[in-house]
Parts: C-alpha cells; sequence; structure tokens
C-alpha cells in the first residue's frame, strides 16, 4: 500500500540561495516586533493585569451591548469592556481591579449577577486580585527564560558550538516574532499564551535539531561537496518528514480555533503562528549559521588547508 506523502520524493530545492533574502526579512520583522511591544503593548488578560471575566449568554439569543456597558456606571464599579465572540448571544465582559481586595471582587460580581437579571446565564466567572496577577507575571516570565536556558544548555552541549549558536539565534527570532504576534492582534496574553510559547519554543527546537542532526550525519557521509549543498541535500532530504508534521498540527489546531472556544483561542491562533514561524526559522535562520560561521567537512577543510599550505610555499 502507496503511503500518504505531501511532499515529492527526492527534491533538489535549493534553500541558500534565499539566506542572503531571509535574514534582512527576519531581522526587519524582529524590529517591528520590538517597536510594536513597546508602542502598542500587550493585551494582558486579567491572569496577570488583574481584574474581574465574565462570560455571557443571552437567553434570548441576542445580548443587549449598550445595556451591559451601561452598568459600569451604574453600578459605580468603573468602565466594563463589553465584547461579543461566537454566535449573537454570547458576551464577555471584563473589569478592572476594583479597591478592596477579593472582597470587592466578589461584591462587584453579585452586584452584577443581580443587575443582569434572568436574561442572561453566567457561563464563566474568574477574579484576580492585583497581588496575585503580580505573583503570576513574575512566575510566568521566571518559567519561561529558565526553561529557555535548559533547552539552549542541552544544545550547545548536544552539538558543536556553531550549530548551537544557529538553534539559539532561530529560537530567540521565534520569541521575537511571537511576542511581535500578540502585539499587532492583541490577543489576550495570559497564562495559556505563556504555554503557547513554551509550546512554540520546543516545536521550533525539534524542528532545528532534526535538521541538525541530518546535517551533521551528511557532513560525514559527503566530504567533497560545499557547504550550502551539503545543508541543501540535508533539508530536502527531511522536508517530507517536516511538511507532514507542520500540516497535522495545524489541522488539529485548526480545530481547537473552530470549536475549543475562547478560554484557548489565543493559545490556539498562537501555536498556528508558532508553527509557520517555526519551521521557517529552522531552515532560514538555524542552518544559514553554519556557511557562515565556516562549517566545512573534514575532507574539505583538509583540502583547504593543503592548498594554502602551498600557495604559502
Amino acid at each position: 500500500m502507496k503511503l500518504l506523502r505531501l511532499a515529492p520524493e527526492n527534491t533538489k530545492f535549493g534553500f541558500m540561495r534565499f539566506r542572503r533574502f531571509s535574514y534582512p526579512f527576519s531581522a526587519v520583522l524582529s524590529i517591528l516586533s520590538i517597536v510594536m511591544f513597546f508602542t502598542l503593548g500587550m493585551n494582558f488578560g486579567i491572569d496577570f493585569s488583574g481584574g474581574i471575566l465574565i462570560e455571557l449568554r443571552a437567553k434570548t439569543g441576542q445580548a443587549d451591548m449598550a445595556q451591559l456597558r451601561g452598568l459600569g456606571e451604574q453600578l459605580k464599579i468603573g468602565a466594563i469592556e463589553v465584547q461579543g465572540f461566537g454566535d449573537t448571544g454570547d458576551v464577555s465582559m471584563r473589569l478592572g481591579p476594583q479597591t478592596g481586595g477579593d472582597q470587592a471582587l466578589q461584591a462587584t460580581v453579585a452586584k452584577l449577577k443581580t443587575a443582569v437579571g434572568d436574561g442572561y446565564e453566567f457561563r464563566r466567572v474568574e477574579s484576580v486580585g492585583p497581588r496575585v496577577s503580580g505573583e503570576l507575571v513574575q512566575s510566568g516570565t521566571l518559567g519561561v527564560v529558565i526553561s529557555i536556558i535548559a533547552v539552549l544548555m542541552y544544545l550547545w552541549f548536544r552539538f558543536e558550538w556553531q550549530f548551537a549558536v544557529g538553534a539559539v539565534i532561530a529560537t530567540m527570532h521565534d520569541l521575537l516574532l511571537t511576542v511581535g504576534f500578540f502585539a499587532v492582534t492583541q490577543l489576550e496574553f495570559n497564562t495559556t499564551s505563556i504555554a503557547a510559547i513554551l509550546t512554540i519554543v520546543g516545536y521550533s527546537l525539534n524542528e532545528a535539531v532534526v535538521v541538525l542532526d541530518r546535517i551533521r550525519e551528511m557532513m560525514r557521509k559527503y566530504k567533497k561537496i560545499s557547504t550550502a549543498d551539503m545543508i541543501d541535500l540535508s533539508i530536502n532530504a527531511v522536508l517530507p518528514r517536516t511538511i507532514m508534521t507542520a500540516t497535522t498540527v495545524f489541522l488539529a489546531l485548526l480545530a481547537l480555533v473552530l470549536f475549543g472556544g475562547e478560554v484557548i483561542r489565543s493559545f490556539s491562533l498562537a501555536m498556528m503562528w508558532g508553527i509557520f514561524v517555526g519551521t521557517y526559522s529552522s531552515i532560514f535562520i538555524c542552518t544559514p549559521i553554519l556557511i557562515y560561521l565556516g562549517v566545512r567537512s573534514e575532507a574539505t577543510a583538509a583540502a583547504d588547508a593543503k592548498a594554502a599550505t602551498k600557495a604559502a610555499v
């Protein structure tokens, strides 16, 4: 029985000829991501900013947005951000932190339930105080940093230092572009977004390790071809696997985006972005570094050294 293939066998695409364009392109995107982070900022969820998040469903099938927005002034609890999602009857209400601690948060939720009445079904209620949100910010940031350092240390010991440098640069590239994605789209950045970033880092490093392993194998097998040709040969060898992996993960995430609900929407969309970024960086960012750092096969390096010796004599 013939197996399903999303890419033809024995491809001979010259990936390395695009390295002079991929680096400037990625540099521009990385700079734009940093600019967007400082100008637009992140749309922090209540996990990090504190406050109250309530999801309602109108029993009549049509939510009255104006009425819900007016509850903030009517109840004197501050401005309420009201946003529809899913069906026309689904609404999310978001309030800022309330003075008075946890008791004030609970009292505010009780006021809203009384004011809304029986016309809406409360499907989700979350409240986080300022102290808890601050601890989550510190814990989330620390978790990301420690995880990245641990993985990069593993890469440093697993591969030669030139290979590790390529993987490190590709990982930093993916992190910057993911942060820029959250800043541009203004998706809610919460604890599930931290999980998405860590998963993207893992996916990107997995793709990079697969390609680097094949390059190291090809270096032992083909000792007389140029580094660029050897890298192209290695990438083409793993291309069917790369396309199959990216396609299956993308289809699974697409199902989560369409049917997973609002709670994991930011996670699913960020992961879909991470698939493209991680696959792109493993081919066009990680591997060209080997050329610029002068990685050569043993026979080629010996031949170059012999030629240099003869020229000196």
